[in-house]
């Protein structure tokens, strides 16, 4: 095997103007994948109602989007070295406009599942596009301190912007005015990928047929645990016996997947390198906090409809959280040093407890505008996190070698998509089972024997007299609103034992990392006296 070329110098960064074209470009085209994927995740009950479907078979429609935008980024790392940045761009760019003009005529099921999954493999290159624009036309140590909080901003507010503009683009047409704001922006995603070209650099042939090989298992296993976690708390889990085995199959591919990758010599993935101790704990530091966020991506808006609240009403708390996702990004290019990624990581999750704990307490009552303090900690927490993240492992990629950079990109973004699925699911399946809880203890409570309940159904029929004259229409219509009260309230309840667990796990993380850190300071300070007594 002949030794690996020299990796290339650094290209140096672009003047002024240009480096704003590269950086707006990257804002662009980070934002047109990031609203597709809030909007497949946000609009999932429109979708239903244009297809005519059930909100259950809609549900589909966000797996198959998810498995190719989780597993097609693992074999983009040796397209990209063997074609090239220019022509990966060019391709990716024209594969997204072309899908997302073929969206408009998505008029049943079927071909809405194989649209959403063309989309989900055209939006995968996206992100890795928005991380090279922006970070193209900067200096090394630019790249670290301004490149990287941006690039994360873009990438994370997407599906949170989507939440914002989302309701007022579905109206009596439909999702048409989505479709075409997503065709419309990924034209002008296509416009600015030919007219800013990346810079190139050297090409290799590394591409080998077993590389695809070992993709289709990686693929089997990240689509197993995509669909089982989206479908999973939906079907109770063991309602159906094929989740079960969904999960046995993505368990068994993995591992074939890991067993081929580490008998290669130039493997898809570098098994070994992501296996080491410092890229475990960075791996499972970033599934931890994506599990946390899941109290902001599953758990507020779906309380709010359990709530009967409308999604434009929950516009102005959306809008809210994406600015104090850009303040803490401009936090990070302030003061984040390679130094200072623990400090980070510990404001993170003590500003991420402290939204939970007070979410915590949500009642029947909460509106939108009662969270707005509380879930903009934790969007601000989630810029502080993700960035000094991303920075601690792009120098564990660069001590390896420059050409591991863009893989850690890749596979970050790859773990990332599934770790959010996975997150998601675990959450919503963790309120379930308590809203069943509760809905069993408050039914014991409301008896047909319990004098509060007999005065309770009294007073809401007396006070439905003037719209039905029939008394026992007025005492069926009564049960069902209590009904639907209590039902509502073991929701709540749910979701704020959701949202303490989730101020539990937070203190219990920044806990651990605090001894770790006193570790480090008494360690340094042992090494220190050592020294100083050593003749």
């Amino acid at each position: 095997m002949s030794a690996p070329a020299a990796p290339p110098p650094p290209h140096p960064p672009l003047p002024g103007l240009q480096a704003v074209a590269y950086m707006l470009a990257a804002t662009v085209i980070g934002l047109s994948q990031g609203l597709q994927q809030g909007f497949v995740s946000t609009s999932l009950p429109q979708l239903a109602g244009d297809l005519g479907i059930t909100t259950t078979s809609a549900a589909w429609l966000l797996a198959v989007y998810m498995i190719p935008r989780a597993a097609l980024p693992v074999l983009l790392i040796k397209i990209r070295t063997q074609y090239g940045l220019r022509r990966f761009a060019e391709l990716g760019i024209i594969l997204y406009a072309l899908v997302a003009l073929a969206s408009l005529w998505a008029v049943d099921f079927r071909s809405a599942l194989v649209l959403q999954f063309l989309a989900g493999a055209a939006a995968a290159p996206l992100s890795t596009l928005a991380f090279l624009y922006m970070l193209e036309p900067l200096s090394p140590q630019a790249k670290m301190t301004l490149g990287l909080p941006l690039a994360m901003t873009v990438l994370m507010t997407g599906p949170t912007l989507a939440r914002v503009v989302g309701p007022y683009l579905i109206g009596d047409g439909g999702m048409t005015a989505v479709h075409v704001t997503g065709l419309g922006m990924a034209l002008v995603s296509l416009m600015l990928v030919f007219c800013l070209p990346l810079r190139p650099i050297p090409r290799q042939k590394v591409i080998e047929p077993l590389d695809f090989a070992s993709f289709v298992l990686i693929g089997a296993g990240f689509g197993g645990l995509i669909v089982a976690f989206v479908m999973g708390p939906i079907y109770n889990w063991t309602d159906v016996a094929w989740i079960g085995w969904l999960l046995a199959g993505a368990a068994l591919s993995l591992t074939l997947a890991v067993v081929v990758e580490l008998n290669r010599t130039d493997p898809l993935l570098d098994i070994r390198w992501l296996a080491s101790p410092a890229i475990l704990h960075l791996t499972g530091t970033l599934f931890l906090f994506r599990l946390i966020l899941s109290e902001q991506s599953a758990g507020a808006p779906r309380m709010f409809q359990v709530l009967g609240v409308a999604p434009q009403q929950m516009t102005v708390l959306f809008a809210v959280i994406a600015l104090a996702s850009l303040m803490g990004a401009l936090a990070c290019i302030a003061w984040m040093r390679p130094t200072r990624v623990a400090q980070f990581h510990l404001a993170a999750l003590l500003l991420i407890a402290a939204g939970a704990w007070l979410d915590s307490g949500a009642g029947v009552l909460t509106r939108p505008a009662q969270m707005v303090v509380s879930q903009a900690l934790i969007g601000f927490a989630a810029m502080l996190f993700m960035p000094p993240a991303m920075m601690a492992g792009l120098l564990s990629a660069l001590a390896k070698g420059p050409q591991y950079i863009l893989s850690f990109v890749i596979v970050f973004i790859s773990t990332q998509s599934l770790g959010g699925v996975l997150g998601s699911g675990l959450f919503n399946t963790f309120t379930t089972r308590r809203e069943a809880l509760h809905l069993q203890d408050l039914s014991v409570q409301l008896t047909a024997t319990d004098p509060a309940t007999v005065a309770t159904l009294a007073g809401r029929a007396a006070m439905l007299a003037a719209q039905i004259p029939d008394a026992a229409a007025r005492r069926a219509q009564a049960a069902t609103d209590l009904g639907q009260q209590v039902a509502a309230q073991a929701w709540v309840s749910a979701y704020a034992d959701a949202y303490a667990l989730t101020a539990l796990a937070a203190l219990l993380a920044a806990a651990v990392l605090l001894l770790h850190l006193l570790r480090d300071v008494m360690a340094r300070r042992a090494a220190v006296q050592n020294t100083g007594t050593t003749p």
